[in-house]
């Protein structure tokens, strides 16, 4: 070793050694922020296990002035002093328990379920769990009407509520099990989209009520003063009742607004970007066509996607046969930077 230096050093000339290379800077360390500051919010979030994601839509969370708030025990739309669990379970009824929602626990090991039982939910976890997002209309109208029927006379629960002027509602945290959907609560977000529903002709009175008639301008909703978040004239998509077959029934219904379906869309991005297992398509035939019926239980199973209520249970008929698939669906693509789906009638056209 000693020799092999020694050559080294007669080898040449000692070599010089290299200026050090000045260190970067430190950044200085972001400074904290002062106790008491206000975290803006832009209006548009939605809840997901504890997180805020922008939708781009009118957002009302159940934590707002105005909002539905469906950890409330107590009976919203009575006098205060009738609203209590107390009150409410001596009435009887339907409202059998005071919370209307339970805790996700299919698709859990023990130990995850322990730590997620007390509400400690992470993202990742999730977005193991959940992967499919249910359609229903509420047969209500509006959405303070249907919180009302939620909440107050059945005991029930959803994590969103869609209302004519296309403003969300969010009434829970999407990481709670909402009461919306039988099978499918543990494994799937919903949401209530405000509209009168679907009827067979004999039975279409309700779709006269709540419509306007023989307007120049098409149909417009007979909405009450004070039921929505907003002012305005609210009127269907197309301006003629739609028929089509769900369940194997030949039903009519108006279609949702404008606004309902601009800000469905957005919600259905947001959820397939935040959740990914739900894939942003819905349940079709072979040829690409929707399916009107309820999936076997062999096919709900595996099922991942957007789905309506009438897929999951065979006594629903929900969202109806107004309901544009392939808008909805094709819309939220777009906003993730997917293709198009085939091109494939899904929807009735309005009926001569």
């Amino acid at each position: 070793m000693l020799l092999a230096l020694l050559v080294g050093c007669k080898s040449g000339p000692t070599p010089v050694p290299e200026a050090p290379t000045p260190a970067a800077p430190i950044a200085a360390a972001p400074a904290a922020p002062t106790p008491g500051t206000q975290v803006p919010r832009l209006g548009d979030e939605v809840m997901i296990a504890g997180q805020l994601f922008h939708t781009g839509a009118p957002v009302v969370l159940w934590s707002d002035p105005g909002g539905y708030d469906a950890y409330r025990v107590e009976r919203r739309f009575v006098p205060w002093e009738q609203a209590s669990w107390e009150e409410t379970a001596k009435k009887g009824g339907a409202v059998a328990t005071p919370n209307r929602y339970g805790v996700r626990r299919a698709g859990l090991t023990d130990e995850e379920f322990e730590r997620v039982r007390g509400g400690g939910w992470d993202l990742p976890t999730l977005q193991k769990v959940v992967d499919q997002f249910v359609m229903h209309y509420d047969v209500s109208g509006t959405s303070r009407r249907c919180f009302q029927t939620l909440q107050d006379s059945r005991g029930l629960s959803i994590h969103f509520m869609l209302d004519v002027d296309g403003t969300i509602y969010q009434t829970l945290d999407v990481k709670e099990r909402a009461w919306h959907a039988t099978t499918s609560n543990d494994r799937s977000v919903g949401i209530e989209i405000a509209n009168i529903g679907a009827y067979p002709a004999k039975d279409a009175a309700p779709l006269l009520r709540w419509y306007t008639q023989g307007e120049k301008d098409g149909p417009k909703l007979k909405v009450l003063a004070g039921e929505l978040r907003t002012s305005g004239q609210f009127r269907p998509a197309r301006p003629e009742p739609v028929s089509g077959i769900v369940q194997g029934q030949q039903l009519w219904m108006y279609d949702l607004t404008p606004q309902q379906y601009d800000s469905l869309a957005k919600l259905t991005a947001t959820l397939c970007t935040a959740l990914p297992r739900i894939r942003c398509d819905y349940p079709r035939n072979a040829d690409g066509s929707l399916i009107t019926g309820t999936l076997s239980e062999p096919q709900l199973k595996t099922y991942s996607g957007v789905l309506g209520h009438f897929h999951v249970q065979a006594n629903k008929i929900d969202p109806g046969p107004a309901f544009q698939w392939d808008k909805v669906i094709n819309e939220a693509r777009a906003m993730l930077g997917q293709s198009p789906l085939p091109s494939v009638l899904s929807s009735p056209p309005p009926a001569q």
